[in-house]
């Protein structure tokens, strides 16, 4: 499968546009967002489990990212509610079981550099933000591994950022209110792909954002 594979194109997903297709294991759904492959793949999904659903137990080849959006993920090493931000490097392996809430999480697979083996997970609901570039913005930084950074960026309402370039590219989910930049605007559940040297001039009105934002991990 190839989906939204051309990653010298900027690509726009919105929840008005989400088609939820079904995984091999019972309960558990897919909003694929890109993909290169077919059952193992390079991907960027949303993955909807229901209440006390299971998958089975899995390695992970090329690394795991990702972050609760709702409900609370588990499997044998911890319960994460949502706001919880995890990465499994490449090699680590775990079988998720989820409870009576369900959950929704937001995953990138097969997406590390070999050398990137940090584990670990970061409850971002209890932690605190750094002031951002501009008044309005606040930042809590997730992530950095050589070129690539990960973070999530509060922007308060009516913020307005500078123009700039995203060398490496940029990638953002939006988690909580509305995005905009002056090609449309992105409410929550919105996920964007700009490629390498593509600008934007974003912004917020009224309802402000919570965004997860990834820079410099797209192919030059």
């Amino acid at each position: 499968m190839q989906l939204r594979s051309d990653f010298r194109r900027r690509e726009v997903v919105t929840p008005a546009d989400y088609q939820w297709v079904p995984s091999p294991m019972p309960g558990v759904e897919r909003m694929m967002l890109d993909r290169i492959g077919e059952e193992s793949a390079r991907a960027t999904s949303i993955v909807r489990y229901a209440p006390n659903s299971e998958f089975s137990s899995h390695v992970h080849s090329g690394g795991e990212e990702f972050i609760v959006l709702a409900g609370v993920f588990a499997d044998e090493h911890g319960e994460y509610p949502a706001g919880t931000y995890v990465r499994n490097p490449i090699g680590t392996a775990h079988t998720p079981r989820i409870g009576a809430e369900g959950a929704t999480i937001f995953v990138k697979l097969q997406q590390f550099a070999a050398d990137d083996q940090a584990q670990f997970s970061v409850a971002t609901q209890q932690k605190e933000f750094s002031p951002g570039l501009v008044p309005g913005l606040s930042v809590l930084s997730l992530h950095q591994f050589e070129g690539e950074s990960v973070a999530l960026v509060k922007w308060a309402p009516n913020t307005q950022f500078q123009p700039h370039r995203h060398w490496g590219g940029e990638e953002i989910f939006v988690l909580e209110g509305t995005f905009h930049d002056e090609h449309g605007s992105y409410p929550a559940g919105s996920w964007l792909r700009s490629p390498h040297l593509s600008a934007h001039n974003p912004f917020t009105k009224e309802d402000g954002a919570l965004i997860y934002v990834k820079v410099g991990h797209l192919p030059e």
